[in-house]
């Protein structure tokens, strides 16, 4: 089975893209499933058909699903919710936020993604393709089961035994309810389920997760961060999607100024990043809805190439602490040694090689400490980062 993840800036066009993914992998005979997971759901209206929480086939080996968010944190995390909200009322918070506080940011976005293990359990699909959430919300997803794991032990430290043995006597004396084993036994098999989930989506061999983008400013800085984390947690991101790209053969006076900021915009892209393929598809003379004008996008982006193929499977960028040291490891093929420089301007890292120039977003982490060395072997630059490095 495949997974395809994609992801981006708010507005981007993710959501379309994702469909005539979608539509041309049907199309080659493969059983293909294109989901929803993002709450403002507009997957129905880029199909033009009215979707429901369960996959709907649209037509031959093509189904299409909006999530409903509020039915998964109901079966997922019922018993749990139940027991705060006993908790809350315990300490008095007996107003409309009790319902609220009891539900954390992600969390419906995060049960979603639960549907995909199911899928990928069942064996029904070839292929399932995620419209998933805008990009931070994305990313805080893909990393929340150690979160939650850490949290949930902080919070419910006791194990079943010593509930079921000190529940009845300690409830009273703090004068709050106690988690019963029902809870537990949920929240185990919570995280059980989001743990593999995790692993599903870690392993490069099945999940793959594509960047749309704009050619724009604020659209590709969001992209670079994004790239940059997802590669700090092994994700494979392994094709980039530039969407609304004004075509060449469009001559009108009113579209030349902004050809010429999305060509500046486009080098940019290829310079942030090489070596990651890149897909393009135009800004169309109409809306991109219904299937018809999903096929032409479709045919515009990958033209012979195979959608659902991994187009790339090699971590681009790494980050390991050495000691009081963290190492950046860029990927950096065909370069060589003698045309490196390298500059660090905030959290931008720029990379030149002769006349190529890359751009690279640094993790947090980072910013507090400076290049101290770097070294280049069999195509990889290392670069060595130290709390008062001198450059």
């Amino acid at each position: 089975m495949r997974i395809i993840i994609y992801t981006g800036k708010g507005g981007v066009g993710k959501t379309s893209v994702a469909a005539a993914t979608a539509l041309k992998s049907a199309q080659q005979g493969l059983k293909t499933l294109v989901v929803s997971t993002d709450p403002a759901h507009s997957l129905g209206d880029s199909l033009e058909l009215k979707l429901s929480n369960e996959p709907i086939e649209i037509r031959e080996n093509l189904w299409a699903q909006e999530i409903d968010t509020v039915h998964e944190v109901e079966e997922g995390w019922g018993k749990i919710q139940k027991y705060l909200s006993e908790l809350f009322m315990a300490k008095a918070i007996k107003d409309i936020t009790t319902q609220e506080l009891t539900v954390f940011p992600g969390m419906e976005d995060l049960l979603s993604l639960l549907r995909i293990l199911k899928y990928y359990q069942e064996g029904r699909f070839d292929v399932i393709i995620i419209d998933s959430a805008p990009t931070g919300e994305t990313l805080a997803l893909l990393s929340f089961p150690e979160l939650l794991r850490w949290w949930m032990e902080k919070l419910f430290p006791l194990k079943k035994k010593a509930v079921q043995i000190a529940g009845p006597i300690v409830g009273p004396i703090l004068g709050i309810p106690m988690p019963s084993v029902q809870v537990l036994d949920e929240f185990d098999n919570m995280y059980d389920r989001l743990d593999e989930m995790k692993k599903i989506f870690s392993d490069r061999d099945v999940t793959s997760i594509r960047i749309v983008v704009n050619p724009e400013k604020m659209v590709i800085s969001e992209a670079q961060r994004s790239f940059t984390y997802l590669n700090i947690y092994n994700f494979n991101v392994d094709a980039i999607v530039v969407n609304r790209v004004i075509p060449e053969n469009v001559t009108d006076d009113y579209f030349k100024v902004w050809k010429e900021i999305q060509r500046r915009y486009k080098t940019e892209i290829i310079e942030s990043f090489t070596p990651i393929p890149i897909f393009y598809a135009p800004l169309f003379e109409s809306e991109v809805v219904g299937l018809a004008m999903l096929a032409r996008m479709a045919e515009e982006m990958f033209h012979d190439e195979d959608p659902v193929a991994i187009q790339y499977n090699v971590r681009v960028q790494s980050v390991e602490k050495e000691g009081e040291d963290y190492i950046l490891a860029v990927v950096m093929p065909f370069m060589e040694k003698n045309d490196l420089t390298l500059n660090q301007k905030g959290d931008q890292l720029i990379i030149k090689a002769g006349n190529i120039k890359r751009n690279i977003t640094l993790a947090r982490t980072l910013l507090s400490y400076s290049i101290a060395k770097a070294t280049f072997e069999d195509g990889t630059l290392k670069i060595r980062f130290r709390s008062g490095g001198n450059g």
